[in-house]
């Protein structure tokens, strides 16, 4: 990011501002809109939502000055754009289609909408900025390949814990250090089985001014394991258990936390993604170690402790207002602060909530049919088992225990689906089963 508030200044002095259409109305998108109003050379000229109500007060909550209006279609949404004007809209395909904009911003978290709205803007010629983290470790992999193929590129946002994660992971990589574990804090108490119909829950979400859903993946687990999957995917760094560890520990202890058993830790290996419950949050973090003898003196001098451990700690994460950023660096810089590999290297998949029963329709991520849990994909893969990017729909054709991890022969996937299709053809292109050529023509389809 060094430098960027340089380009920014540039941009905004000549009346070039980099143009933002961001997709998501809700908490972290108004936050987005707030952000921006108070930077330079960089704006948001268009808002999606499908509460069209949300998407037209985005602007004003965010107090981002100028005349609002809607459009029906990307033309008149252009030309409103040209004469100075801002979009609201409830249809996010206004917005991909749109040839004055250049990053589309998608922050609905919803994997479906994150898949179709990223085909499109890239076919219509957008940078891609994904605050998406649940489309991207379904489909991440192959929405970036598609990307490159359009000319464009792919990034997750910064200010999120997987690119904040992802900015130490750079650091250390290139100092040469031996990455030990990539972590992120979780704040609120671990309860597998929260609802948001639960009363103490939904009160909890009301006092907070959050989504009942929103609240319970986070209390449910299910957002860390999404998001240390992203890192996962991104590094090539692996979950050592199912689930990941996730002790108790503090800032302080992460270098003898996350430290191999036998040096008195949790961990079996190294080069893993892992959460710790405590005194870590808001925080990320990374423990390294290095092999070289006059660099074990040096880090004692540097005040990083005697080693072998040694704990690098991003005390923050601006999760929504560090975004703009990132849709900076693709517009000017073209460059992406953090994308998946070619590959999945973890899958987080459906583990049943309650008992569920043949008939019964799984509901979305912080739901109360399901909660995440992270694992490799291969052993996932071997065990058939559902990803939480597919669950929203799906019926059960099976009884399924509680805490039991749900298969994909349990259920009727929700079928048609833009992200299930591509799903399929990931599925296909890393097994190998599809030729480059044949798995762009069959994307252009969908």
């Amino acid at each position: 990011m060094i430098g960027l508030n340089e380009e920014l200044a540039a941009r905004h002095a000549a009346g070039d501002p980099v143009k933002i259409g961001l997709i998501g109305a809700g908490q972290m998108g108004v936050d987005i809109v707030a952000q921006v109003a108070m930077m330079k050379g960089i704006d948001i000229v268009a808002v999606a939502d499908i509460d069209k109500a949300r998407a037209r007060t985005a602007f004003a909550t965010g107090l981002l000055r100028g005349q609002t209006v809607e459009a029906k279609d990307a033309a008149s949404a252009d030309a409103a754009v040209a004469a100075g004007q801002r979009v609201f809209t409830d249809d996010f395909r206004v917005v991909t289609a749109m040839k004055r904009v250049d990053v589309m911003l998608e922050a609905t978290g919803v994997p479906e909408v994150g898949a179709r709205a990223a085909l499109l803007a890239a076919r219509h010629g957008q940078q891609l900025a994904m605050m998406n983290v649940e489309t991207d470790i379904t489909v991440g992999p192959l929405l970036w390949w598609y990307a490159q193929r359009k000319g464009v590129l792919y990034a997750l946002a910064a200010g999120d814990e997987p690119a904040a994660c992802k900015e130490l992971y750079d650091f250390a990589e290139a100092l040469g250090f031996t990455i030990v574990a990539a972590g992120k804090g979780k704040n609120n108490p671990l309860d597998r089985h929260a609802k948001p119909t639960d009363e103490a829950w939904a009160k909890e979400a009301a006092r907070r001014g959050l989504n009942p859903n929103m609240l319970i993946e986070f209390v449910d687990g299910s957002k860390t394991m999404i998001e240390m999957a992203a890192v996962s995917n991104a590094t090539g760094l692996q979950p050592d258990v199912r689930g990941m560890h996730g002790p108790r520990t503090s800032r302080d202890k992460l270098h003898e936390t996350f430290a191999l058993k036998e040096h008195g830790g949790v961990l079996n290996r190294a080069g893993v993604v892992e959460y710790g419950i405590g005194g870590v949050h808001p925080g990320v973090f990374l423990v390294v170690t290095t092999s070289h003898p006059r660099l074990r003196q040096a880090l004692v001098y540097r005040d990083m402790g005697n080693g072998p451990y040694y704990t690098l700690f991003r005390p923050y994460h601006l999760c929504s207002i560090e975004v703009p950023l990132t849709c900076a660096m693709l517009a000017i810089r073209r460059k992406s602060n953090m994308f998946p590999l070619n590959r999945l290297v973890s899958e987080v998949f459906a583990v049943a909530k309650q008992a569920l029963r043949p008939g019964d329709r799984l509901d979305g991520i912080g739901g109360c049919s399901f909660y995440s849990l992270i694992d490799t994909f291969e052993a996932a893969t071997a065990e058939n088992l559902l990803p939480v990017g597919l669950a929203k729909g799906a019926v059960l054709k099976a009884s399924v225990k509680q805490d039991q991890p749900i298969r994909y022969d349990d259920v009727q996937l929700h079928e048609p689906s833009t992200v299930l299709t591509l799903r399929r053809l990931q599925d296909a292109w890393m097994a190998g089963r599809v030729s480059e050529q044949e798995l762009l023509r069959s994307m252009e389809a969908v």
